[in-house]
């Protein structure tokens, strides 16, 4: 909202601060409930590089939306650029921390309703780019991001949703001494 009534450079690190702000929280909920996860009879270990890797892709794809929606000429196209980019950018985050798990077993997928995670994420994407330029006061921003919250929150539990974990017969992994 800052960076609308902005211009200049003023604007650019308005956006580049909202950016590094909704990536770095989106981030943040997904790894914090990532660490809630479980499977039973096998230990889960993150690659590092990988998921440091998603936290730079949320990062990117949020300032990508959030330039599009704050330089755009059209505010419906750019909305929709900019919400399609976003919502993208967090289902490719989400995955490819799931990517980073490592298990003594098989990780597998229903296409289906990863499908429709991706869906979820482009919407709610949309709406907190629609609302980030369109809502005013604070009864409102609250409720805006209360319902933005609810709507990460139902992207990344739909996305887990769609994961199967087939453990292989030791809960060790290779190398690893019993």
């Amino acid at each position: 909202v800052r960076a609308l009534g902005a211009t200049g450079r003023s604007r650019r690190n308005w956006l580049i601060t909202a950016a590094s702000a909704i990536g770095t929280g989106i981030w943040t909920m997904h790894f914090v409930a990532m660490l809630g996860f479980a499977v039973s009879g096998t230990d889960i270990r993150y690659d590092v590089p990988l998921t440091v890797l998603s936290l730079v892709v949320a990062m990117t794809v949020v300032c990508v939306g959030v330039f599009a929606v704050g330089y755009g000429r059209g505010r419906t196209r750019a909305l929709l650029t900019g919400g399609l980019t976003t919502g993208l950018g967090v289902a490719s985050m989400h995955y490819l921390g799931m990517a980073a798990m490592q298990v003594n077993g098989d990780i597998v997928y229903d296409t289906v309703t990863v499908g429709l995670s991706v869906l979820i994420a482009i919407v709610a994407a949309t709406a907190a780019l629609w609302a980030a330029v369109s809502i005013r006061g604070f009864l409102a921003s609250l409720g805006a991001s209360l319902v933005m919250g609810v709507a990460v929150s139902g992207m990344h539990y739909t996305a887990m949703a769609a994961v199967s974990v087939h453990v292989h017969g030791s809960g060790t992994f290779a190398g690893d001494s019993p």
